[in-house]
Formats: structure tokens, sequence, C-alpha cells
């Protein structure tokens, strides 16, 4: 089933627990946690503390997306905080391969990231070990930025792959993720939807988060 992730990255971290609530109480399963060393890209954000802070106030499931230059030494350390999927960039991993059995076998979901330059055929020796597949649509380090068309391709790219192996990852799509485009995202064969600014920096984030989900669920009848 298709699902919005909302990213607290845009939220109003003076209420944060109220924000999760706001879509939580309408339905939506999974949170979308950035979490930035102001290396790996340029701006710092949330980390171990509030994930463990945020695990204590919402049954959600935490997707946390790790924009970190050394995901190996943190990512047991964020799953113990709480986290329940674990995201690795492929451009921070050497040995990809062996970072995502490592969180699997801490008791997590393992998912791979791809930055706007990076090529969909950059993880097709490890796609048998995803459990999602995040295309940054933007590049990563910022919210509200304008959605990259190309990453529809590598979506339709990925979506195509995972049919052809039989597999079953989701496929995820993070960044400029609105309203508008989110037919077409889901059309070209996208599961997991990460929206932040679109959800939060509206009058009602719940209300915002209740439209998308539709339209996106909507959009499922006519994938392509």
């Amino acid at each position: 089933m298709v699902e919005i992730l909302p990213s607290i990255l845009a939220a109003d971290f003076a209420r944060l627990g109220e924000e999760i609530a706001k879509v939580e109480r309408v339905g939506a399963t999974i949170l979308h946690v950035d979490v930035m060393d102001g290396h790996f890209v340029p701006n710092l954000s949330l980390g171990i503390p509030v994930v463990r802070s945020i695990r204590k106030v919402t049954k959600l499931q935490l997707n946390v997306h790790l924009m970190i230059t050394d995901p190996d030494k943190y990512a047991p350390e964020f799953i113990q905080a709480g986290a329940d999927h674990v995201l690795v960039h492929q451009e921070a991993c050497p040995h990809l391969d062996r970072t995502l059995r490592m969180i699997h076998q801490e008791g997590a979901l393992a998912g791979v990231v791809i930055n706007p330059g990076t090529p969909v055929a950059a993880l097709s020796e490890v796609l048998d070990l995803a459990g999602e597949v995040l295309v940054m649509s933007v590049n990563p380090g910022f919210g509200g930025q304008h959605f990259i068309p190309n990453a529809l391709k590598k979506v339709q790219a990925l979506a195509w792959r995972r049919k052809e192996l039989g597999l079953d990852f989701a496929i995820g799509i993070d960044g400029g993720v609105e309203l508008h485009n989110a037919p077409d995202i889901v059309r070209a064969g996208c599961d997991w939807l990460v929206a932040g600014t679109s959800i939060f920096h509206t009058p009602g984030p719940g209300e915002a988060f209740v439209q998308m989900q539709r339209a996106a669920r909507e959009a499922t009848l006519a994938r392509v």
C-alpha cells in the first residue's frame, strides 16, 4: 500500500510531540527522521537523543535516514534508540553489502538511498538486501527544494527491476513531494513518499496529510 511519510525535519521542534500527534491521529503509520552530520551533507540536524525521545511519544514506525559519513558506526545506536528502519547512502558506504547486512542483523529494516547524481545501476548487487530503496529527488541537506523530474525515471527503473527479480523492497522518494506531483510519483511505481514542508508548513498538517494520502492512493489505480 502507498504510504505518505511525514518528515519531521519540517516540523516545529518546539512542539514536536504535538506535531507528530497531528499526523498520527489521521492515519500516518511511518515517520521519516532525517539525520545530518554537517559533513556528508551541508547541514546539521537531530541525533540519537532526539530519536530516543520521539520513540517515547509515538508508536509510528521510525524511518531514520542517515545522511552521515560513518553510518556503520552509528546505525546500531539509532536502532537501540528506537529506529525501525535505517537508511544509508550508497555514496557513504564503501562496503554497502556489509552495511545492509549489519543493519538487518541489528533488527531493523535496511534501506539504501541514492542521490540525484547516482544511477540506479549502482545498486544492482544489493537490491536483494534492501527493504527500501529511497530515491532522492532533491540534493540532500535542506528541506523545501524543488523536485528533480529525472527522479521519476529512477523510480520506474527500480519498479521494473523489482518485478524482474521478484523482489519486494519498497520504493521511496524524498524531496519536493507535494500534493500536485504525488499522483505522478505513485504512477511511476513509488510506494513511500516522504513529505515535509508540504505537510508541516501548512495551517493544518493533519488535513494536508489526509489530502496527499488520498491523492496518492487514488493514483495506484493508474500505475504505469
